[in-house]
């Protein structure tokens, strides 16, 4: 029997999961649209991920897994899983979410019907201006982002991602929690996006998940790095006016969440003076930036 071309990677990363991870390959096998591949990256788990995952690979021939030879963090892990991809499209399913029935189909027709946007993203930021699906330009896009609201703070669950803009934009880069919107914005910088429905999957929350482990000076660090990084890039699709008035809103924002910490729990002030020397940020010019 000959085995069709796959039109999406379905990319499940995993580590240590094994409380979660057949409930979300039992979501993907769920749906309706049938023409998919399901790879699962296991990053060197201690648990039974990797067995649970093997079943299902023994009893589909879609199911690819993959266990990585050393343990390689989460962002790099998805780029490992698309490495694998042999579809058009690439949709994350993370190891501990859930998609519904109808997710696949909706995200394939969406994208099918626009094929110049290299990115999907579910429309989760209050309600939309316009009917969805809709589609913005890379400026439209930006302005939006960081003058409306943070439109694409969207998970990797959220979207669908075509498989040559993703390669063209290189991946994820390794900020931290924030990469996956800096990833998303940097697809949107050189290709249009659509914005889709927001229901289209269920992300669960609990005290194993990745950004837990995080705290919050870290990531207030990892989301002004980010957002410097792909403010002052050059595929930054805003004019220099918008784009300096962005990089100020969020300097303001910084140095909001800086006191807002040290508010909080004083003690932390030694650890944050370390790593504004660490990053180089000189105090007195952010300060001053913002006046």
């Amino acid at each position: 029997m000959e085995i069709q071309q796959p039109l999406v990677s379905v990319l499940m990363t995993a580590y240590n999961r094994e409380k979660y991870i057949a409930e979300a390959i039992e979501s993907v096998f769920s749906s309706t649209y049938n023409n998919f591949e399901l790879i699962i990256v296991d990053d060197c788990s201690t648990d039974a991920t990797v067995n649970i995952a093997r079943v299902y690979e023994t009893k589909d021939h879609r199911v690819k897994v993959y266990v990585n030879s050393k343990n390689l963090g989460q962002f790099a892990n998805r780029n490992m899983a698309a490495s694998y991809a042999t579809g058009k499209y690439i949709k994350y399913v993370d190891s501990d979410d859930l998609i519904y029935p109808h997710s696949l189909a909706f995200m394939v027709t969406v994208m099918e019907s626009f094929p110049d946007c290299g990115l999907g993203f579910c429309h989760t930021s209050g309600n939309s201006k316009w009917p969805l699906p809709h589609k913005y330009t890379p400026k439209e896009i930006y302005m939006e982002h960081y003058f409306g609201g943070g439109i694409l703070f969207t998970g990797p669950i959220g979207t669908i991602i075509r498989r040559s803009a993703f390669e063209t934009t290189g991946g994820f880069e390794l900020f931290g929690m924030p990469s996956d919107n800096h990833f998303s914005l940097k697809i949107a910088a050189m290709f249009p996006v659509v914005s889709i429905y927001r229901d289209l999957f269920w992300w669960r929350t609990h005290n194993d998940q990745a950004f837990s482990g995080e705290t919050d000076e870290i990531n207030i660090f990892h989301n002004f790095n980010w957002n410097q990084n792909i403010l002052l890039s050059p595929h930054c699709p805003l004019e220099e006016r918008d784009r300096l008035k962005a990089i100020k809103n969020f300097k303001k924002i910084f140095i909001k969440n800086i006191f807002r910490i040290t508010i909080k729990r004083p003690l932390n002030l030694v650890r944050i003076n370390k790593k504004l020397k660490q990053h180089k940020i000189n105090w007195s010019k952010l300060i001053k930036d913002i006046l």
